[in-house]
């Protein structure tokens, strides 16, 4: 095993260990009453493990309640723990393995678990849920609280699981003071003196009858059904027979959650049928806990604002201010004019947006139209020149080949791909708007006289940024074409151009509209842009390498039958730990390789250093047979590329 192996294994090993010390932890403390952090943070601990050692013993245990102030008492019934998914993409991929006919989904109660234990249909116990096996006896208490029953109209001999519950009008009315619903519930059910029990109540989802063949329920419905006629209060359960329409009622129960009496913390669905062998473990595999994320919210689209950048015109949402992960949010991505049609988006929706990794949040649903919404307007006409913009649904774009705002961008973009640093947008921006800086040759004619008249930087700045431009002064081919901005020519479509055999920039000027339609990924349209983007920017190209302020680099030649690398295709998802993936994709291309942004039957190797995660590009990989392999197997294929 390689070095850098070696040290990411000892550091996933550590990592695996304060986790497992920081879950025990705060599992006992919850168990106990004390909780002191928040269900958020916890699962951010428990996901984490999930990610890295997705095997680790810990995550098929319940937790433990060490109190000792209580008398301990078997459980009659498993008192399990479900698996859960926190957002809609990865409870699709759950309810697509499972394949209900019906889903039958409840409110998931944020309280703590409860057995309620009858013999003949008199209550006679009340156990925690403890480890799954033992809770404590906490029976006088329980006797107190509201919604048990002491005697059923059924000689019932069995169990009841419900959740404790503090509503929110009590917690206002006497309990100021907690934290939070859940943690003042905690703290009073397990009181000595049973002070506060009365103030509690108990809200039911599940019973199991000792009696197998004169059980009074054989369907979760009926299940359900039964729990009310014998007096229970029971949790609120509709059904749906379309994960999407599961989706949607969440989306809904988010936006009504703060006016709801009790707390909870996302949805638990399940199929009709009871299956008492998935029920005995203590995590279930065929319900789920369909969590709220705090990455995901609902709020109200404000106004659209629309984005210019090159030729593409994008929609931005201004939402009414939400927490999100930690931030407050107030503009989110609304991708192109189709999506906005598509989910029927108007001014006034109520939406459900979320982050997950993006540095603008998305609206992703649209949970209702008020009245009095309002159209959302689309412009006709590119703001920068006037041209009238074509939109094709998923896109918005002006189609002047000449427009400044194309201009501007292109200039961005070279310095992206380029990966020239310190040459901010703001100094760019008075370049542009001086004419100093209008197209790329120009970048490298400027001195630090310029940029000390156009900007309040040092002399020491102004000098570095000028060494980081001409720092650039040899690139691949690929770069050089991807770095002009082409439409519709990003980095993986300047690979494919030389991958197809177009190794040199006069190669490439010199190829018809043709020529290109015959490469992989190159449609008519495609290969329409290339060339008439080529003919605009041929003057430009040909003076930065005439110039010499820009080498091009000889398309790198390997033995495709002995490297490893070269004419490989490699896709990237998740954080690398020793090289950006910018870096990483570098190598590929220098060693002859092919870099694509999502996983296809024919791709060669997908990178990720989280293989058991649930994301789209691992479950393709998966489901293609592609190879997965991590960061330090991808670093020794260059390793072996390069020995001799």
């Amino acid at each position: 095993m390689s070095k850098g192996k070696n040290d990411l294994q000892h550091a996933r090993n550590l990592r695996i260990q304060e986790l497992e010390e920081l879950i025990r932890t705060h599992q006992k403390l919850y168990y106990n009453g004390q909780p002191v952090i928040s269900d958020e943070e916890f699962d951010s601990l428990w996901d984490e493990l999930a990610k890295i050692d997705p095997k680790n013993a810990l995550l098929s245990a319940i937790g433990e309640d060490s109190s000792d102030r209580w008398p301990k008492s078997k459980h009659r019934m498993t008192m399990g723990s479900l698996s859960k998914v926190t957002d809609p993409e990865s409870f699709l991929a759950w309810a697509s393995k499972i394949g209900y006919d019906m889903y039958l989904v409840q409110f998931k109660l944020d309280g703590a678990s409860m057995e309620l234990q009858y013999d003949s249909g008199v209550f006679v116990r009340g156990v925690t849920r403890g480890d799954g096996e033992i809770g404590d006896e906490i029976t006088q208490n329980v006797r107190r609280m509201h919604g048990v029953p002491k005697v059923l109209p059924e000689p019932f001999t069995g169990s009841v699981r419900g959740e404790v519950l503090m509503s929110r009008r009590v917690l206002v009315e006497k309990y100021a003071d907690k934290a939070n619903c859940r943690n003042a519930a905690n703290g009073l059910m397990k009181r000595k003196d049973g002070i506060g029990a009365e103030d509690l109540d108990v809200i039911c989802y599940d019973a199991v009858s000792l009696d197998l063949e004169a059980a009074p329920f054989s369907t979760e419905r009926e299940k359900i059904a039964w729990l009310k006629r014998m007096g229970f209060e029971v949790v609120a359960t509709v059904e749906y027979t379309t994960p999407e329409e599961v989706i949607a009622y969440r989306a809904k129960i988010m936006d009504q959650r703060p006016s709801l009496l009790y707390d909870i913390d996302g949805l638990v669905i399940k199929g009709n049928k009871i299956d008492r062998q998935d029920a005995s473990k203590l995590r279930p595999e065929l319900q789920i806990a369909f969590k709220f994320s705090p990455e995901e919210a609902v709020t109200t689209l404000l106004k659209v604002e629309w984005s210019e950048s090159g030729a593409t015109v994008t929609p931005i949402g201004i939402v009414e201010p939400v927490k999100l992960a930690g931030t407050t949010v107030q503009r989110a991505n609304l991708v192109n004019p189709g999506m906005i049609r598509a989910m029927n988006l108007t001014i006034g929706s109520k939406v459900v947006i979320t982050k997950r990794g993006e540095i603008i949040p998305k609206i992703e649903s649209v949970v209702e139209n008020p009245e009095g919404a309002m159209p959302i307007a689309i412009p006709t006409e590119c703001s920068l020149c006037g041209t009238r913009l074509i939109d094709d649904d998923t896109r918005l774009y002006c189609p002047n080949p000449a427009c400044p705002g194309k201009s501007y961008h292109r200039l961005e973009k070279w310095l992206s791909v380029l990966n020239i640093k310190d040459f901010g947008s703001s100094i760019l921006k008075k370049l542009f708007d001086a004419g100093r800086v209008v197209r790329i040759p120009d970048l490298y004619t400027l001195t630090v006289d310029e940029l000390l008249v156009f900007d309040r930087m040092g002399v020491k700045i102004a000098q570095k940024i000028l060494r980081n431009i001409r720092g650039r002064a040899e690139v691949t081919l690929s770069e050089f074409i991807a770095g002009f901005d082409i439409e519709g020519i990003g980095p993986l479509m300047a690979d494919k151009l030389v991958a197809a055999g177009y190794r040199t920039l006069d190669a490439i000027l010199a190829a018809h509209p043709q020529d290109f339609e015959n490469i992989e990924g190159f449609a008519e349209i495609t290969a329409r842009a290339l060339y008439d983007g080529l003919r605009l920017l041929e003057s430009d190209m040909r003076e930065l390498v005439d110039s010499g302020y820009v080498r091009i680099k000889a398309s790198f030649e390997v033995d495709a039958g002995t490297s490893k690398v070269a004419g490989k295709s490699f896709c990237f998802t998740g954080e690398l730990a020793t090289l950006k993936r910018s870096e990483a994709e570098k190598m590929v291309r220098e060693r002859g390789g092919i870099i694509k942004s999502s996983v296809t039957r024919d791709l060669n190797f997908l990178v990720t250093n989280d293989e058991s995660s649930g994301s789209e590009k691992n479950r393709r990989a998966k489901e293609y047979s592609v190879p997965i392999i991590n960061e330090a197997r991808f670093l020794e294929l260059f390793k072996e590329d390069l020995t001799p």
